[in-house]
């Protein structure tokens, strides 16, 4: 079944809580399942989040929205998402997180439709990046997560969930998906309070919750709607510019150690399933 697993936990170190905060009266979280409830190709959604008792709120708003919800380690999100994948049959499994209020379900089923076309272990618009930061999607097989997850030694290929695949083209076959101008430029992601601002000014303009909500799916906005109110407003552009792509992974890379094999490990909380 075609799986979208949703990253999302309260505890960012940039902007801590930013899963949950307030974007035209809706968590950020809720804006992008709806948004992604807008795809024709996913079948189910899933919010990962982790079993630490600050992610508490996520599994609650879930809760209360009708989503479904895997809690399994907080720094292992490799080991999380594949538990959520096996808890929930996922294959293939669609990779989201939940600070990109911008996700485009367009883009996301070009991804998919990529991966099924080319018959591939990995498909993604992130490798060589192309769309704007914050339109990230990651398709990949569970075949090929379950072999990261066996494989995955160092804490940056466990502290994030593909390193392990898009790093060796040698054992998987990869796909990358490519906008037809590149956009890479872009910052519609969310990690720095800027980034925030950018969001609200965006869906200050754009968003109509009339033709958006999930019991009244409509037309939402898409990435073309976003770049065409860019450019007859560069001055909403420049709110966020200057920040680092792919930080916290740049981050990982600078402290990375060996960490012990997923199957040696005990007194962990892996697959609580909640």
């Amino acid at each position: 079944m075609i799986t979208a697993i949703v990253q999302a936990r309260m505890g960012s170190t940039r902007l801590p809580g930013k899963v949950l905060m307030e974007l035209c009266t809706r968590p950020l979280l809720g804006h992008v399942v709806e948004r992604l409830h807008h795809s024709k190709r996913l079948e189910r959604i899933v919010v990962a989040t982790s079993a630490s008792p600050l992610d508490d709120r996520v599994e609650s708003f879930c809760r209360q929205e009708g989503i479904l919800c895997y809690r399994g380690r907080e720094d292992d999100v490799l080991d999380r998402y594949f538990m959520a994948a096996k808890s929930y049959a996922a294959d293939p499994v669609v990779r989201v997180t939940a600070d990109c209020p911008l996700i485009d379900p367009v883009v996301l089923d070009e991804t998919i439709d990529a991966f099924l076309r080319e018959k591939c272990d990995y498909a993604s618009n992130t490798i060589d990046r192309t769309y704007p930061d914050g339109l990230d999607v990651e398709v990949f097989s569970n075949k090929a997560l379950e072999k990261a997850w066996h494989g995955a030694r160092m804490a940056s290929e466990r502290e994030h969930v593909t390193p392990y695949i898009w790093k060796r083209p040698d054992q998987f076959r990869i796909y990358q998906v490519k906008a037809k101008r590149n956009l890479s430029s872009l910052r519609w992601t969310v990690d720095e309070p800027e980034d925030m601002d950018f969001a609200k000014k965006v869906y200050s303009r754009l968003y109509r919750p009339e033709d958006s909500h999930l019991c009244r799916p409509g037309k939402i906005f898409l990435m073309d709607d976003v770049l065409r109110l860019l450019e007859e407003n560069p001055e909403i552009q420049q709110i966020n510019q200057g920040f680092e792509t792919n930080e916290g992974y740049i981050r990982s890379l600078e402290k990375d150690h060996i960490v012990p094999r997923p199957e040696s490990r005990t007194g962990d909380v892996s697959d609580d399933g909640r």
